[in-house]
Parts: C-alpha cells; structure tokens; sequence
C-alpha cells in the first residue's frame, strides 16, 4: 500500500510540475508578444531612418511593403500625383544645353544611336564655328553673322543672342554641302550701319572666332515669346497641366519685365492632317491677359498616328508670323510628345524651317512631353543646337502622365517646369 501511494503521489508531482512549467512558458511568450506591440507603437517617434520604419506607421508591414510590385507602387504614386488639384508648380523638368557640351555632343554623335538619328532626319555634319561679336568690350545683340562659301554664297547665316554668340554651320543639310571638307570660309558681321569681314576661316573652328565692331551699340529692349503647343490626344495627360504652367509662366514673365522690356507673345497650336485643325495660329500680341486665355481655351483630341504635323506648326510659327525685326531675344517653345512624318518632302520642310529660323535669330527650345521617343529627341536637339536654342524635357518625378524618356545627357537638375521655363527666359533676354 505504501509503494501504491508513493507512486501516486510521484504521478501528481510530475503532473502538477508539468502545469507549472506550461503556466510560466505562456507567460514568458506573452511578455515577448507585448513586447514588440510596445515597439511598434514607439515607432512614429522613433527616427530610424530606415523606410521599413515608415512603411510600419502607415499600418503596412515590412513583409508586405518588400513583395509590392514596383510597378505597382509606382502605379499607385502616379495616381495619387494626378488627383491632385491642378495648378502650377507641379510638372517637373530638365534642361540640357548641347552647345554649351559640345564635345559630348560630338561624342553622342559618333554613336551608334546618334549617327543612326542624324542620318534619319537629313542631317550630315554638324561643322559648327562660334563667333562672338563684341563693341566696345561689350557683348553685341542680334547682329546678322554669315558664313560665306567660296562661290560666294551664303552657307549659314544666324543672329547673336544676348551674349553676342552666332553659331554657324557648314555642312548641316545636303543643300549646304561644300565640295571639299577643307574648304575656307569668309564670316560676315553685320549690325546697325557696321560691316565686318574676316576671311580664311576653317570650319569647324578650335575656340571661338572674335569679332569687334566700333563703339558702343543699342541694346533693343524688344522681346518675342511664342508657345507652339501639340493638342492632339496623346498630350491629354499633361496638357491640363501645361496649360496652368503655361499660364503662370507668361503671367510671371510680364510681371517681372513689365517696366524694362517690351515683350510680345503668341500662343499657337496644331494637331495633324484630317483633324479639325491642323495649325491654330494666332499673331504676336502685348496683351498678355489674351496670350493666357488662348492657351486656357484648349483641349487635347485629335492625332491618332504617332506623328503629327510638327513641320506645317513650325512652318507657320517661323515664317507665318510678324517677329520683330530688332529683338533682344525671339524665343520660340515647341511643346510636343511627337515626331513629324518621315517622309522626304516633310524632312525638307523641317530642314528649311530650321535654317529660316537660324537666319532670323529664332531659337528653338523643345519642351518634350511623355511620348517622346530616342529618334524625336535626337530631332529636337537637333533643332535647337542649330539655332542657337537649348532641350527641355518633363521628367518622371511629378508623377503626372505616362513614362518620360531618359534622354542621352550629363547630370542634370530636376526643377519645376515654370520656375525652369522662366529662368531660360530670363537667361536669353538678360
């Protein structure tokens, strides 16, 4: 009986240890529960820095923040971005002077891709002479500077911008060709009753030519601003958008120069063949208030193809429009997210409007929307190396519209567009 006993009481000691030992292990897990519960709650006040903290105070877990798709975060951040209510200062841009680069530029050139883009749009060398025009230790405006071939006649003819640079090129287009490469040159400088010549110039040009005139010449306080806008219904993404920076820009530019310049705007428009307009153009004007309302007025629709009628809108902007014979700066944005046609007679007109636009000292500077493609950007760079312009590009970091191409440039800044929009402008009529 006693050994019965013993072992039942043996039993209800091992038992009752078991009990315990369960007891105390729930304990110490639910301590180490409360634990991390109480860490979590600390975290909005503590600073980390690490995104998985950040991640836990919006209620997400670091699991489920590392197996988002990407794609579908950036999907989420692009629609968060475009409810937002639409005013200026949203869209977001770079700029990239090629002409400021110029030895990457060559270098871009001797790719592949950019050898394969300049043979594509018509363009053959890019044999560029900087001259710099001065009087009396001053930088000389709007001066006619001109390249003369030996037969006499004029290869290239461009205006000095407001730090008294011409750009001219030889070569450019299969219609300025020169029979030999190592053919000498004459530059003409002509501006008020002045004439200057300088002869047995090779082009290109190590460093730039000099160029002195007598005295101290007038500085025009006149400034010409146009906006040539791509409506078609690819640019409905961004067009809202641009319309509001547009605006801001044109208001703040009056504002800012309303005592000191005298500037003239034109606001015009285009879509392609077979839709209800294929340029929309409308003529200089002071009155800055009716600049602004013509760009409010439109809408993005039409299009269909890629290509639009880029060479008939910058036909008309060109040469369809009274700019002003003596100007500080003629500036025209070309704002677009897509190439003219490819077809001979629409490559002339390009390559024609270009050299039109060189001669009267307007520049170009492309404003490239989402849409833009290598061979488009190539073309815009094109356009604005060759009459004196500089490239803009909207960039991703808005979050507003489709995928904008990483162009093929250096380090950049990435700046609001109408804060950019007005320091280029700024730049050019200093």
């Amino acid at each position: 009986m006693l050994r019965v006993h013993t072992r039942s009481k043996l039993m209800t000691m091992i038992f009752s240890l078991f009990v315990i030992l369960l007891i105390l292990g729930g304990c110490s897990s639910s301590s180490e529960n409360n634990a991390a519960a109480n860490k979590g709650d600390s975290a909005p006040g503590t600073d980390t820095g690490t995104s998985e903290s950040a991640a836990d105070d919006r209620g997400n877990t670091v699991e489920d923040t590392a197996e988002e798709p990407e794609a579908h975060k950036e999907e989420v951040r692009r629609q968060g971005r475009t409810d937002a209510p639409i005013q200026a200062g949203q869209l977001t841009a770079g700029e990239w002077d090629d002409l400021a680069a110029w030895e990457r530029f060559n270098n871009l050139l001797n790719s592949r891709e950019g050898s394969d883009s300049s043979t594509y749009w018509g363009f053959e060398f890019f044999n560029r002479l900087e001259v710099l025009v001065t009087s009396d230790g001053k930088a000389v405006s709007d001066a006619t500077v001109k390249l003369i071939g030996q037969q006499k006649e004029t290869v290239w003819s461009a205006r000095t911008n407001a730090d008294g640079k011409a750009y001219l090129f030889a070569g450019l287009f299969p219609d300025n060709q020169q029979p030999n490469q190592r053919t000498r040159y004459s530059v003409e400088v002509m501006a008020e009753q002045q004439k200057k010549k300088v002869s047995n110039i090779e082009v290109p040009g190590q460093g730039a030519l000099k160029i002195d005139l007598d005295g101290e010449l007038p500085v025009s306080d006149q400034v010409d601003v146009m906006f040539v806008v791509d409506t078609t219904g690819s640019m409905q993404d961004e067009m809202d958008y641009l319309e509001a920076e547009l605006k801001d820009v044109i208001t703040r530019v009056g504002d800012q120069h309303a005592n000191q310049l005298d500037i003239k705007m034109s606001s015009n428009f285009y879509r392609d063949i077979h839709d209800d307009y294929v340029v929309k153009s409308n003529p200089f004007t002071a009155n800055i208030d009716q600049a602004v309302r013509l760009i409010a007025m439109q809408k993005a629709q039409g299009g269909g193809d890629y290509p639009e009628a880029v060479e008939q809108a910058l036909r008309d902007a060109v040469s369809g429009h009274k700019w002003s014979e003596d100007a500080r700066a003629r500036l025209l944005f070309l704002v677009l997210d897509a190439p003219p046609h490819h077809e001979t007679q629409i490559l002339q007109e390009m390559h024609s409007a270009i050299t039109e636009a060189a001669k009267e000292g307007i520049r170009i500077i492309p404003v490239a929307s989402s849409g833009v493609d290598v061979d488009t950007e190539y073309l815009l760079r094109f356009a604005a190396v060759a009459t004196g312009g500089t490239y803009l590009f909207l960039t991703d970091d808005s979050g507003i519209g489709s995928d904008h191409l990483e162009p093929a440039v250096g380090e950049y800044e990435t700046k609001l567009l109408n804060d950019l929009l007005v320091e280029v402008i700024n730049r050019y009529v200093q």
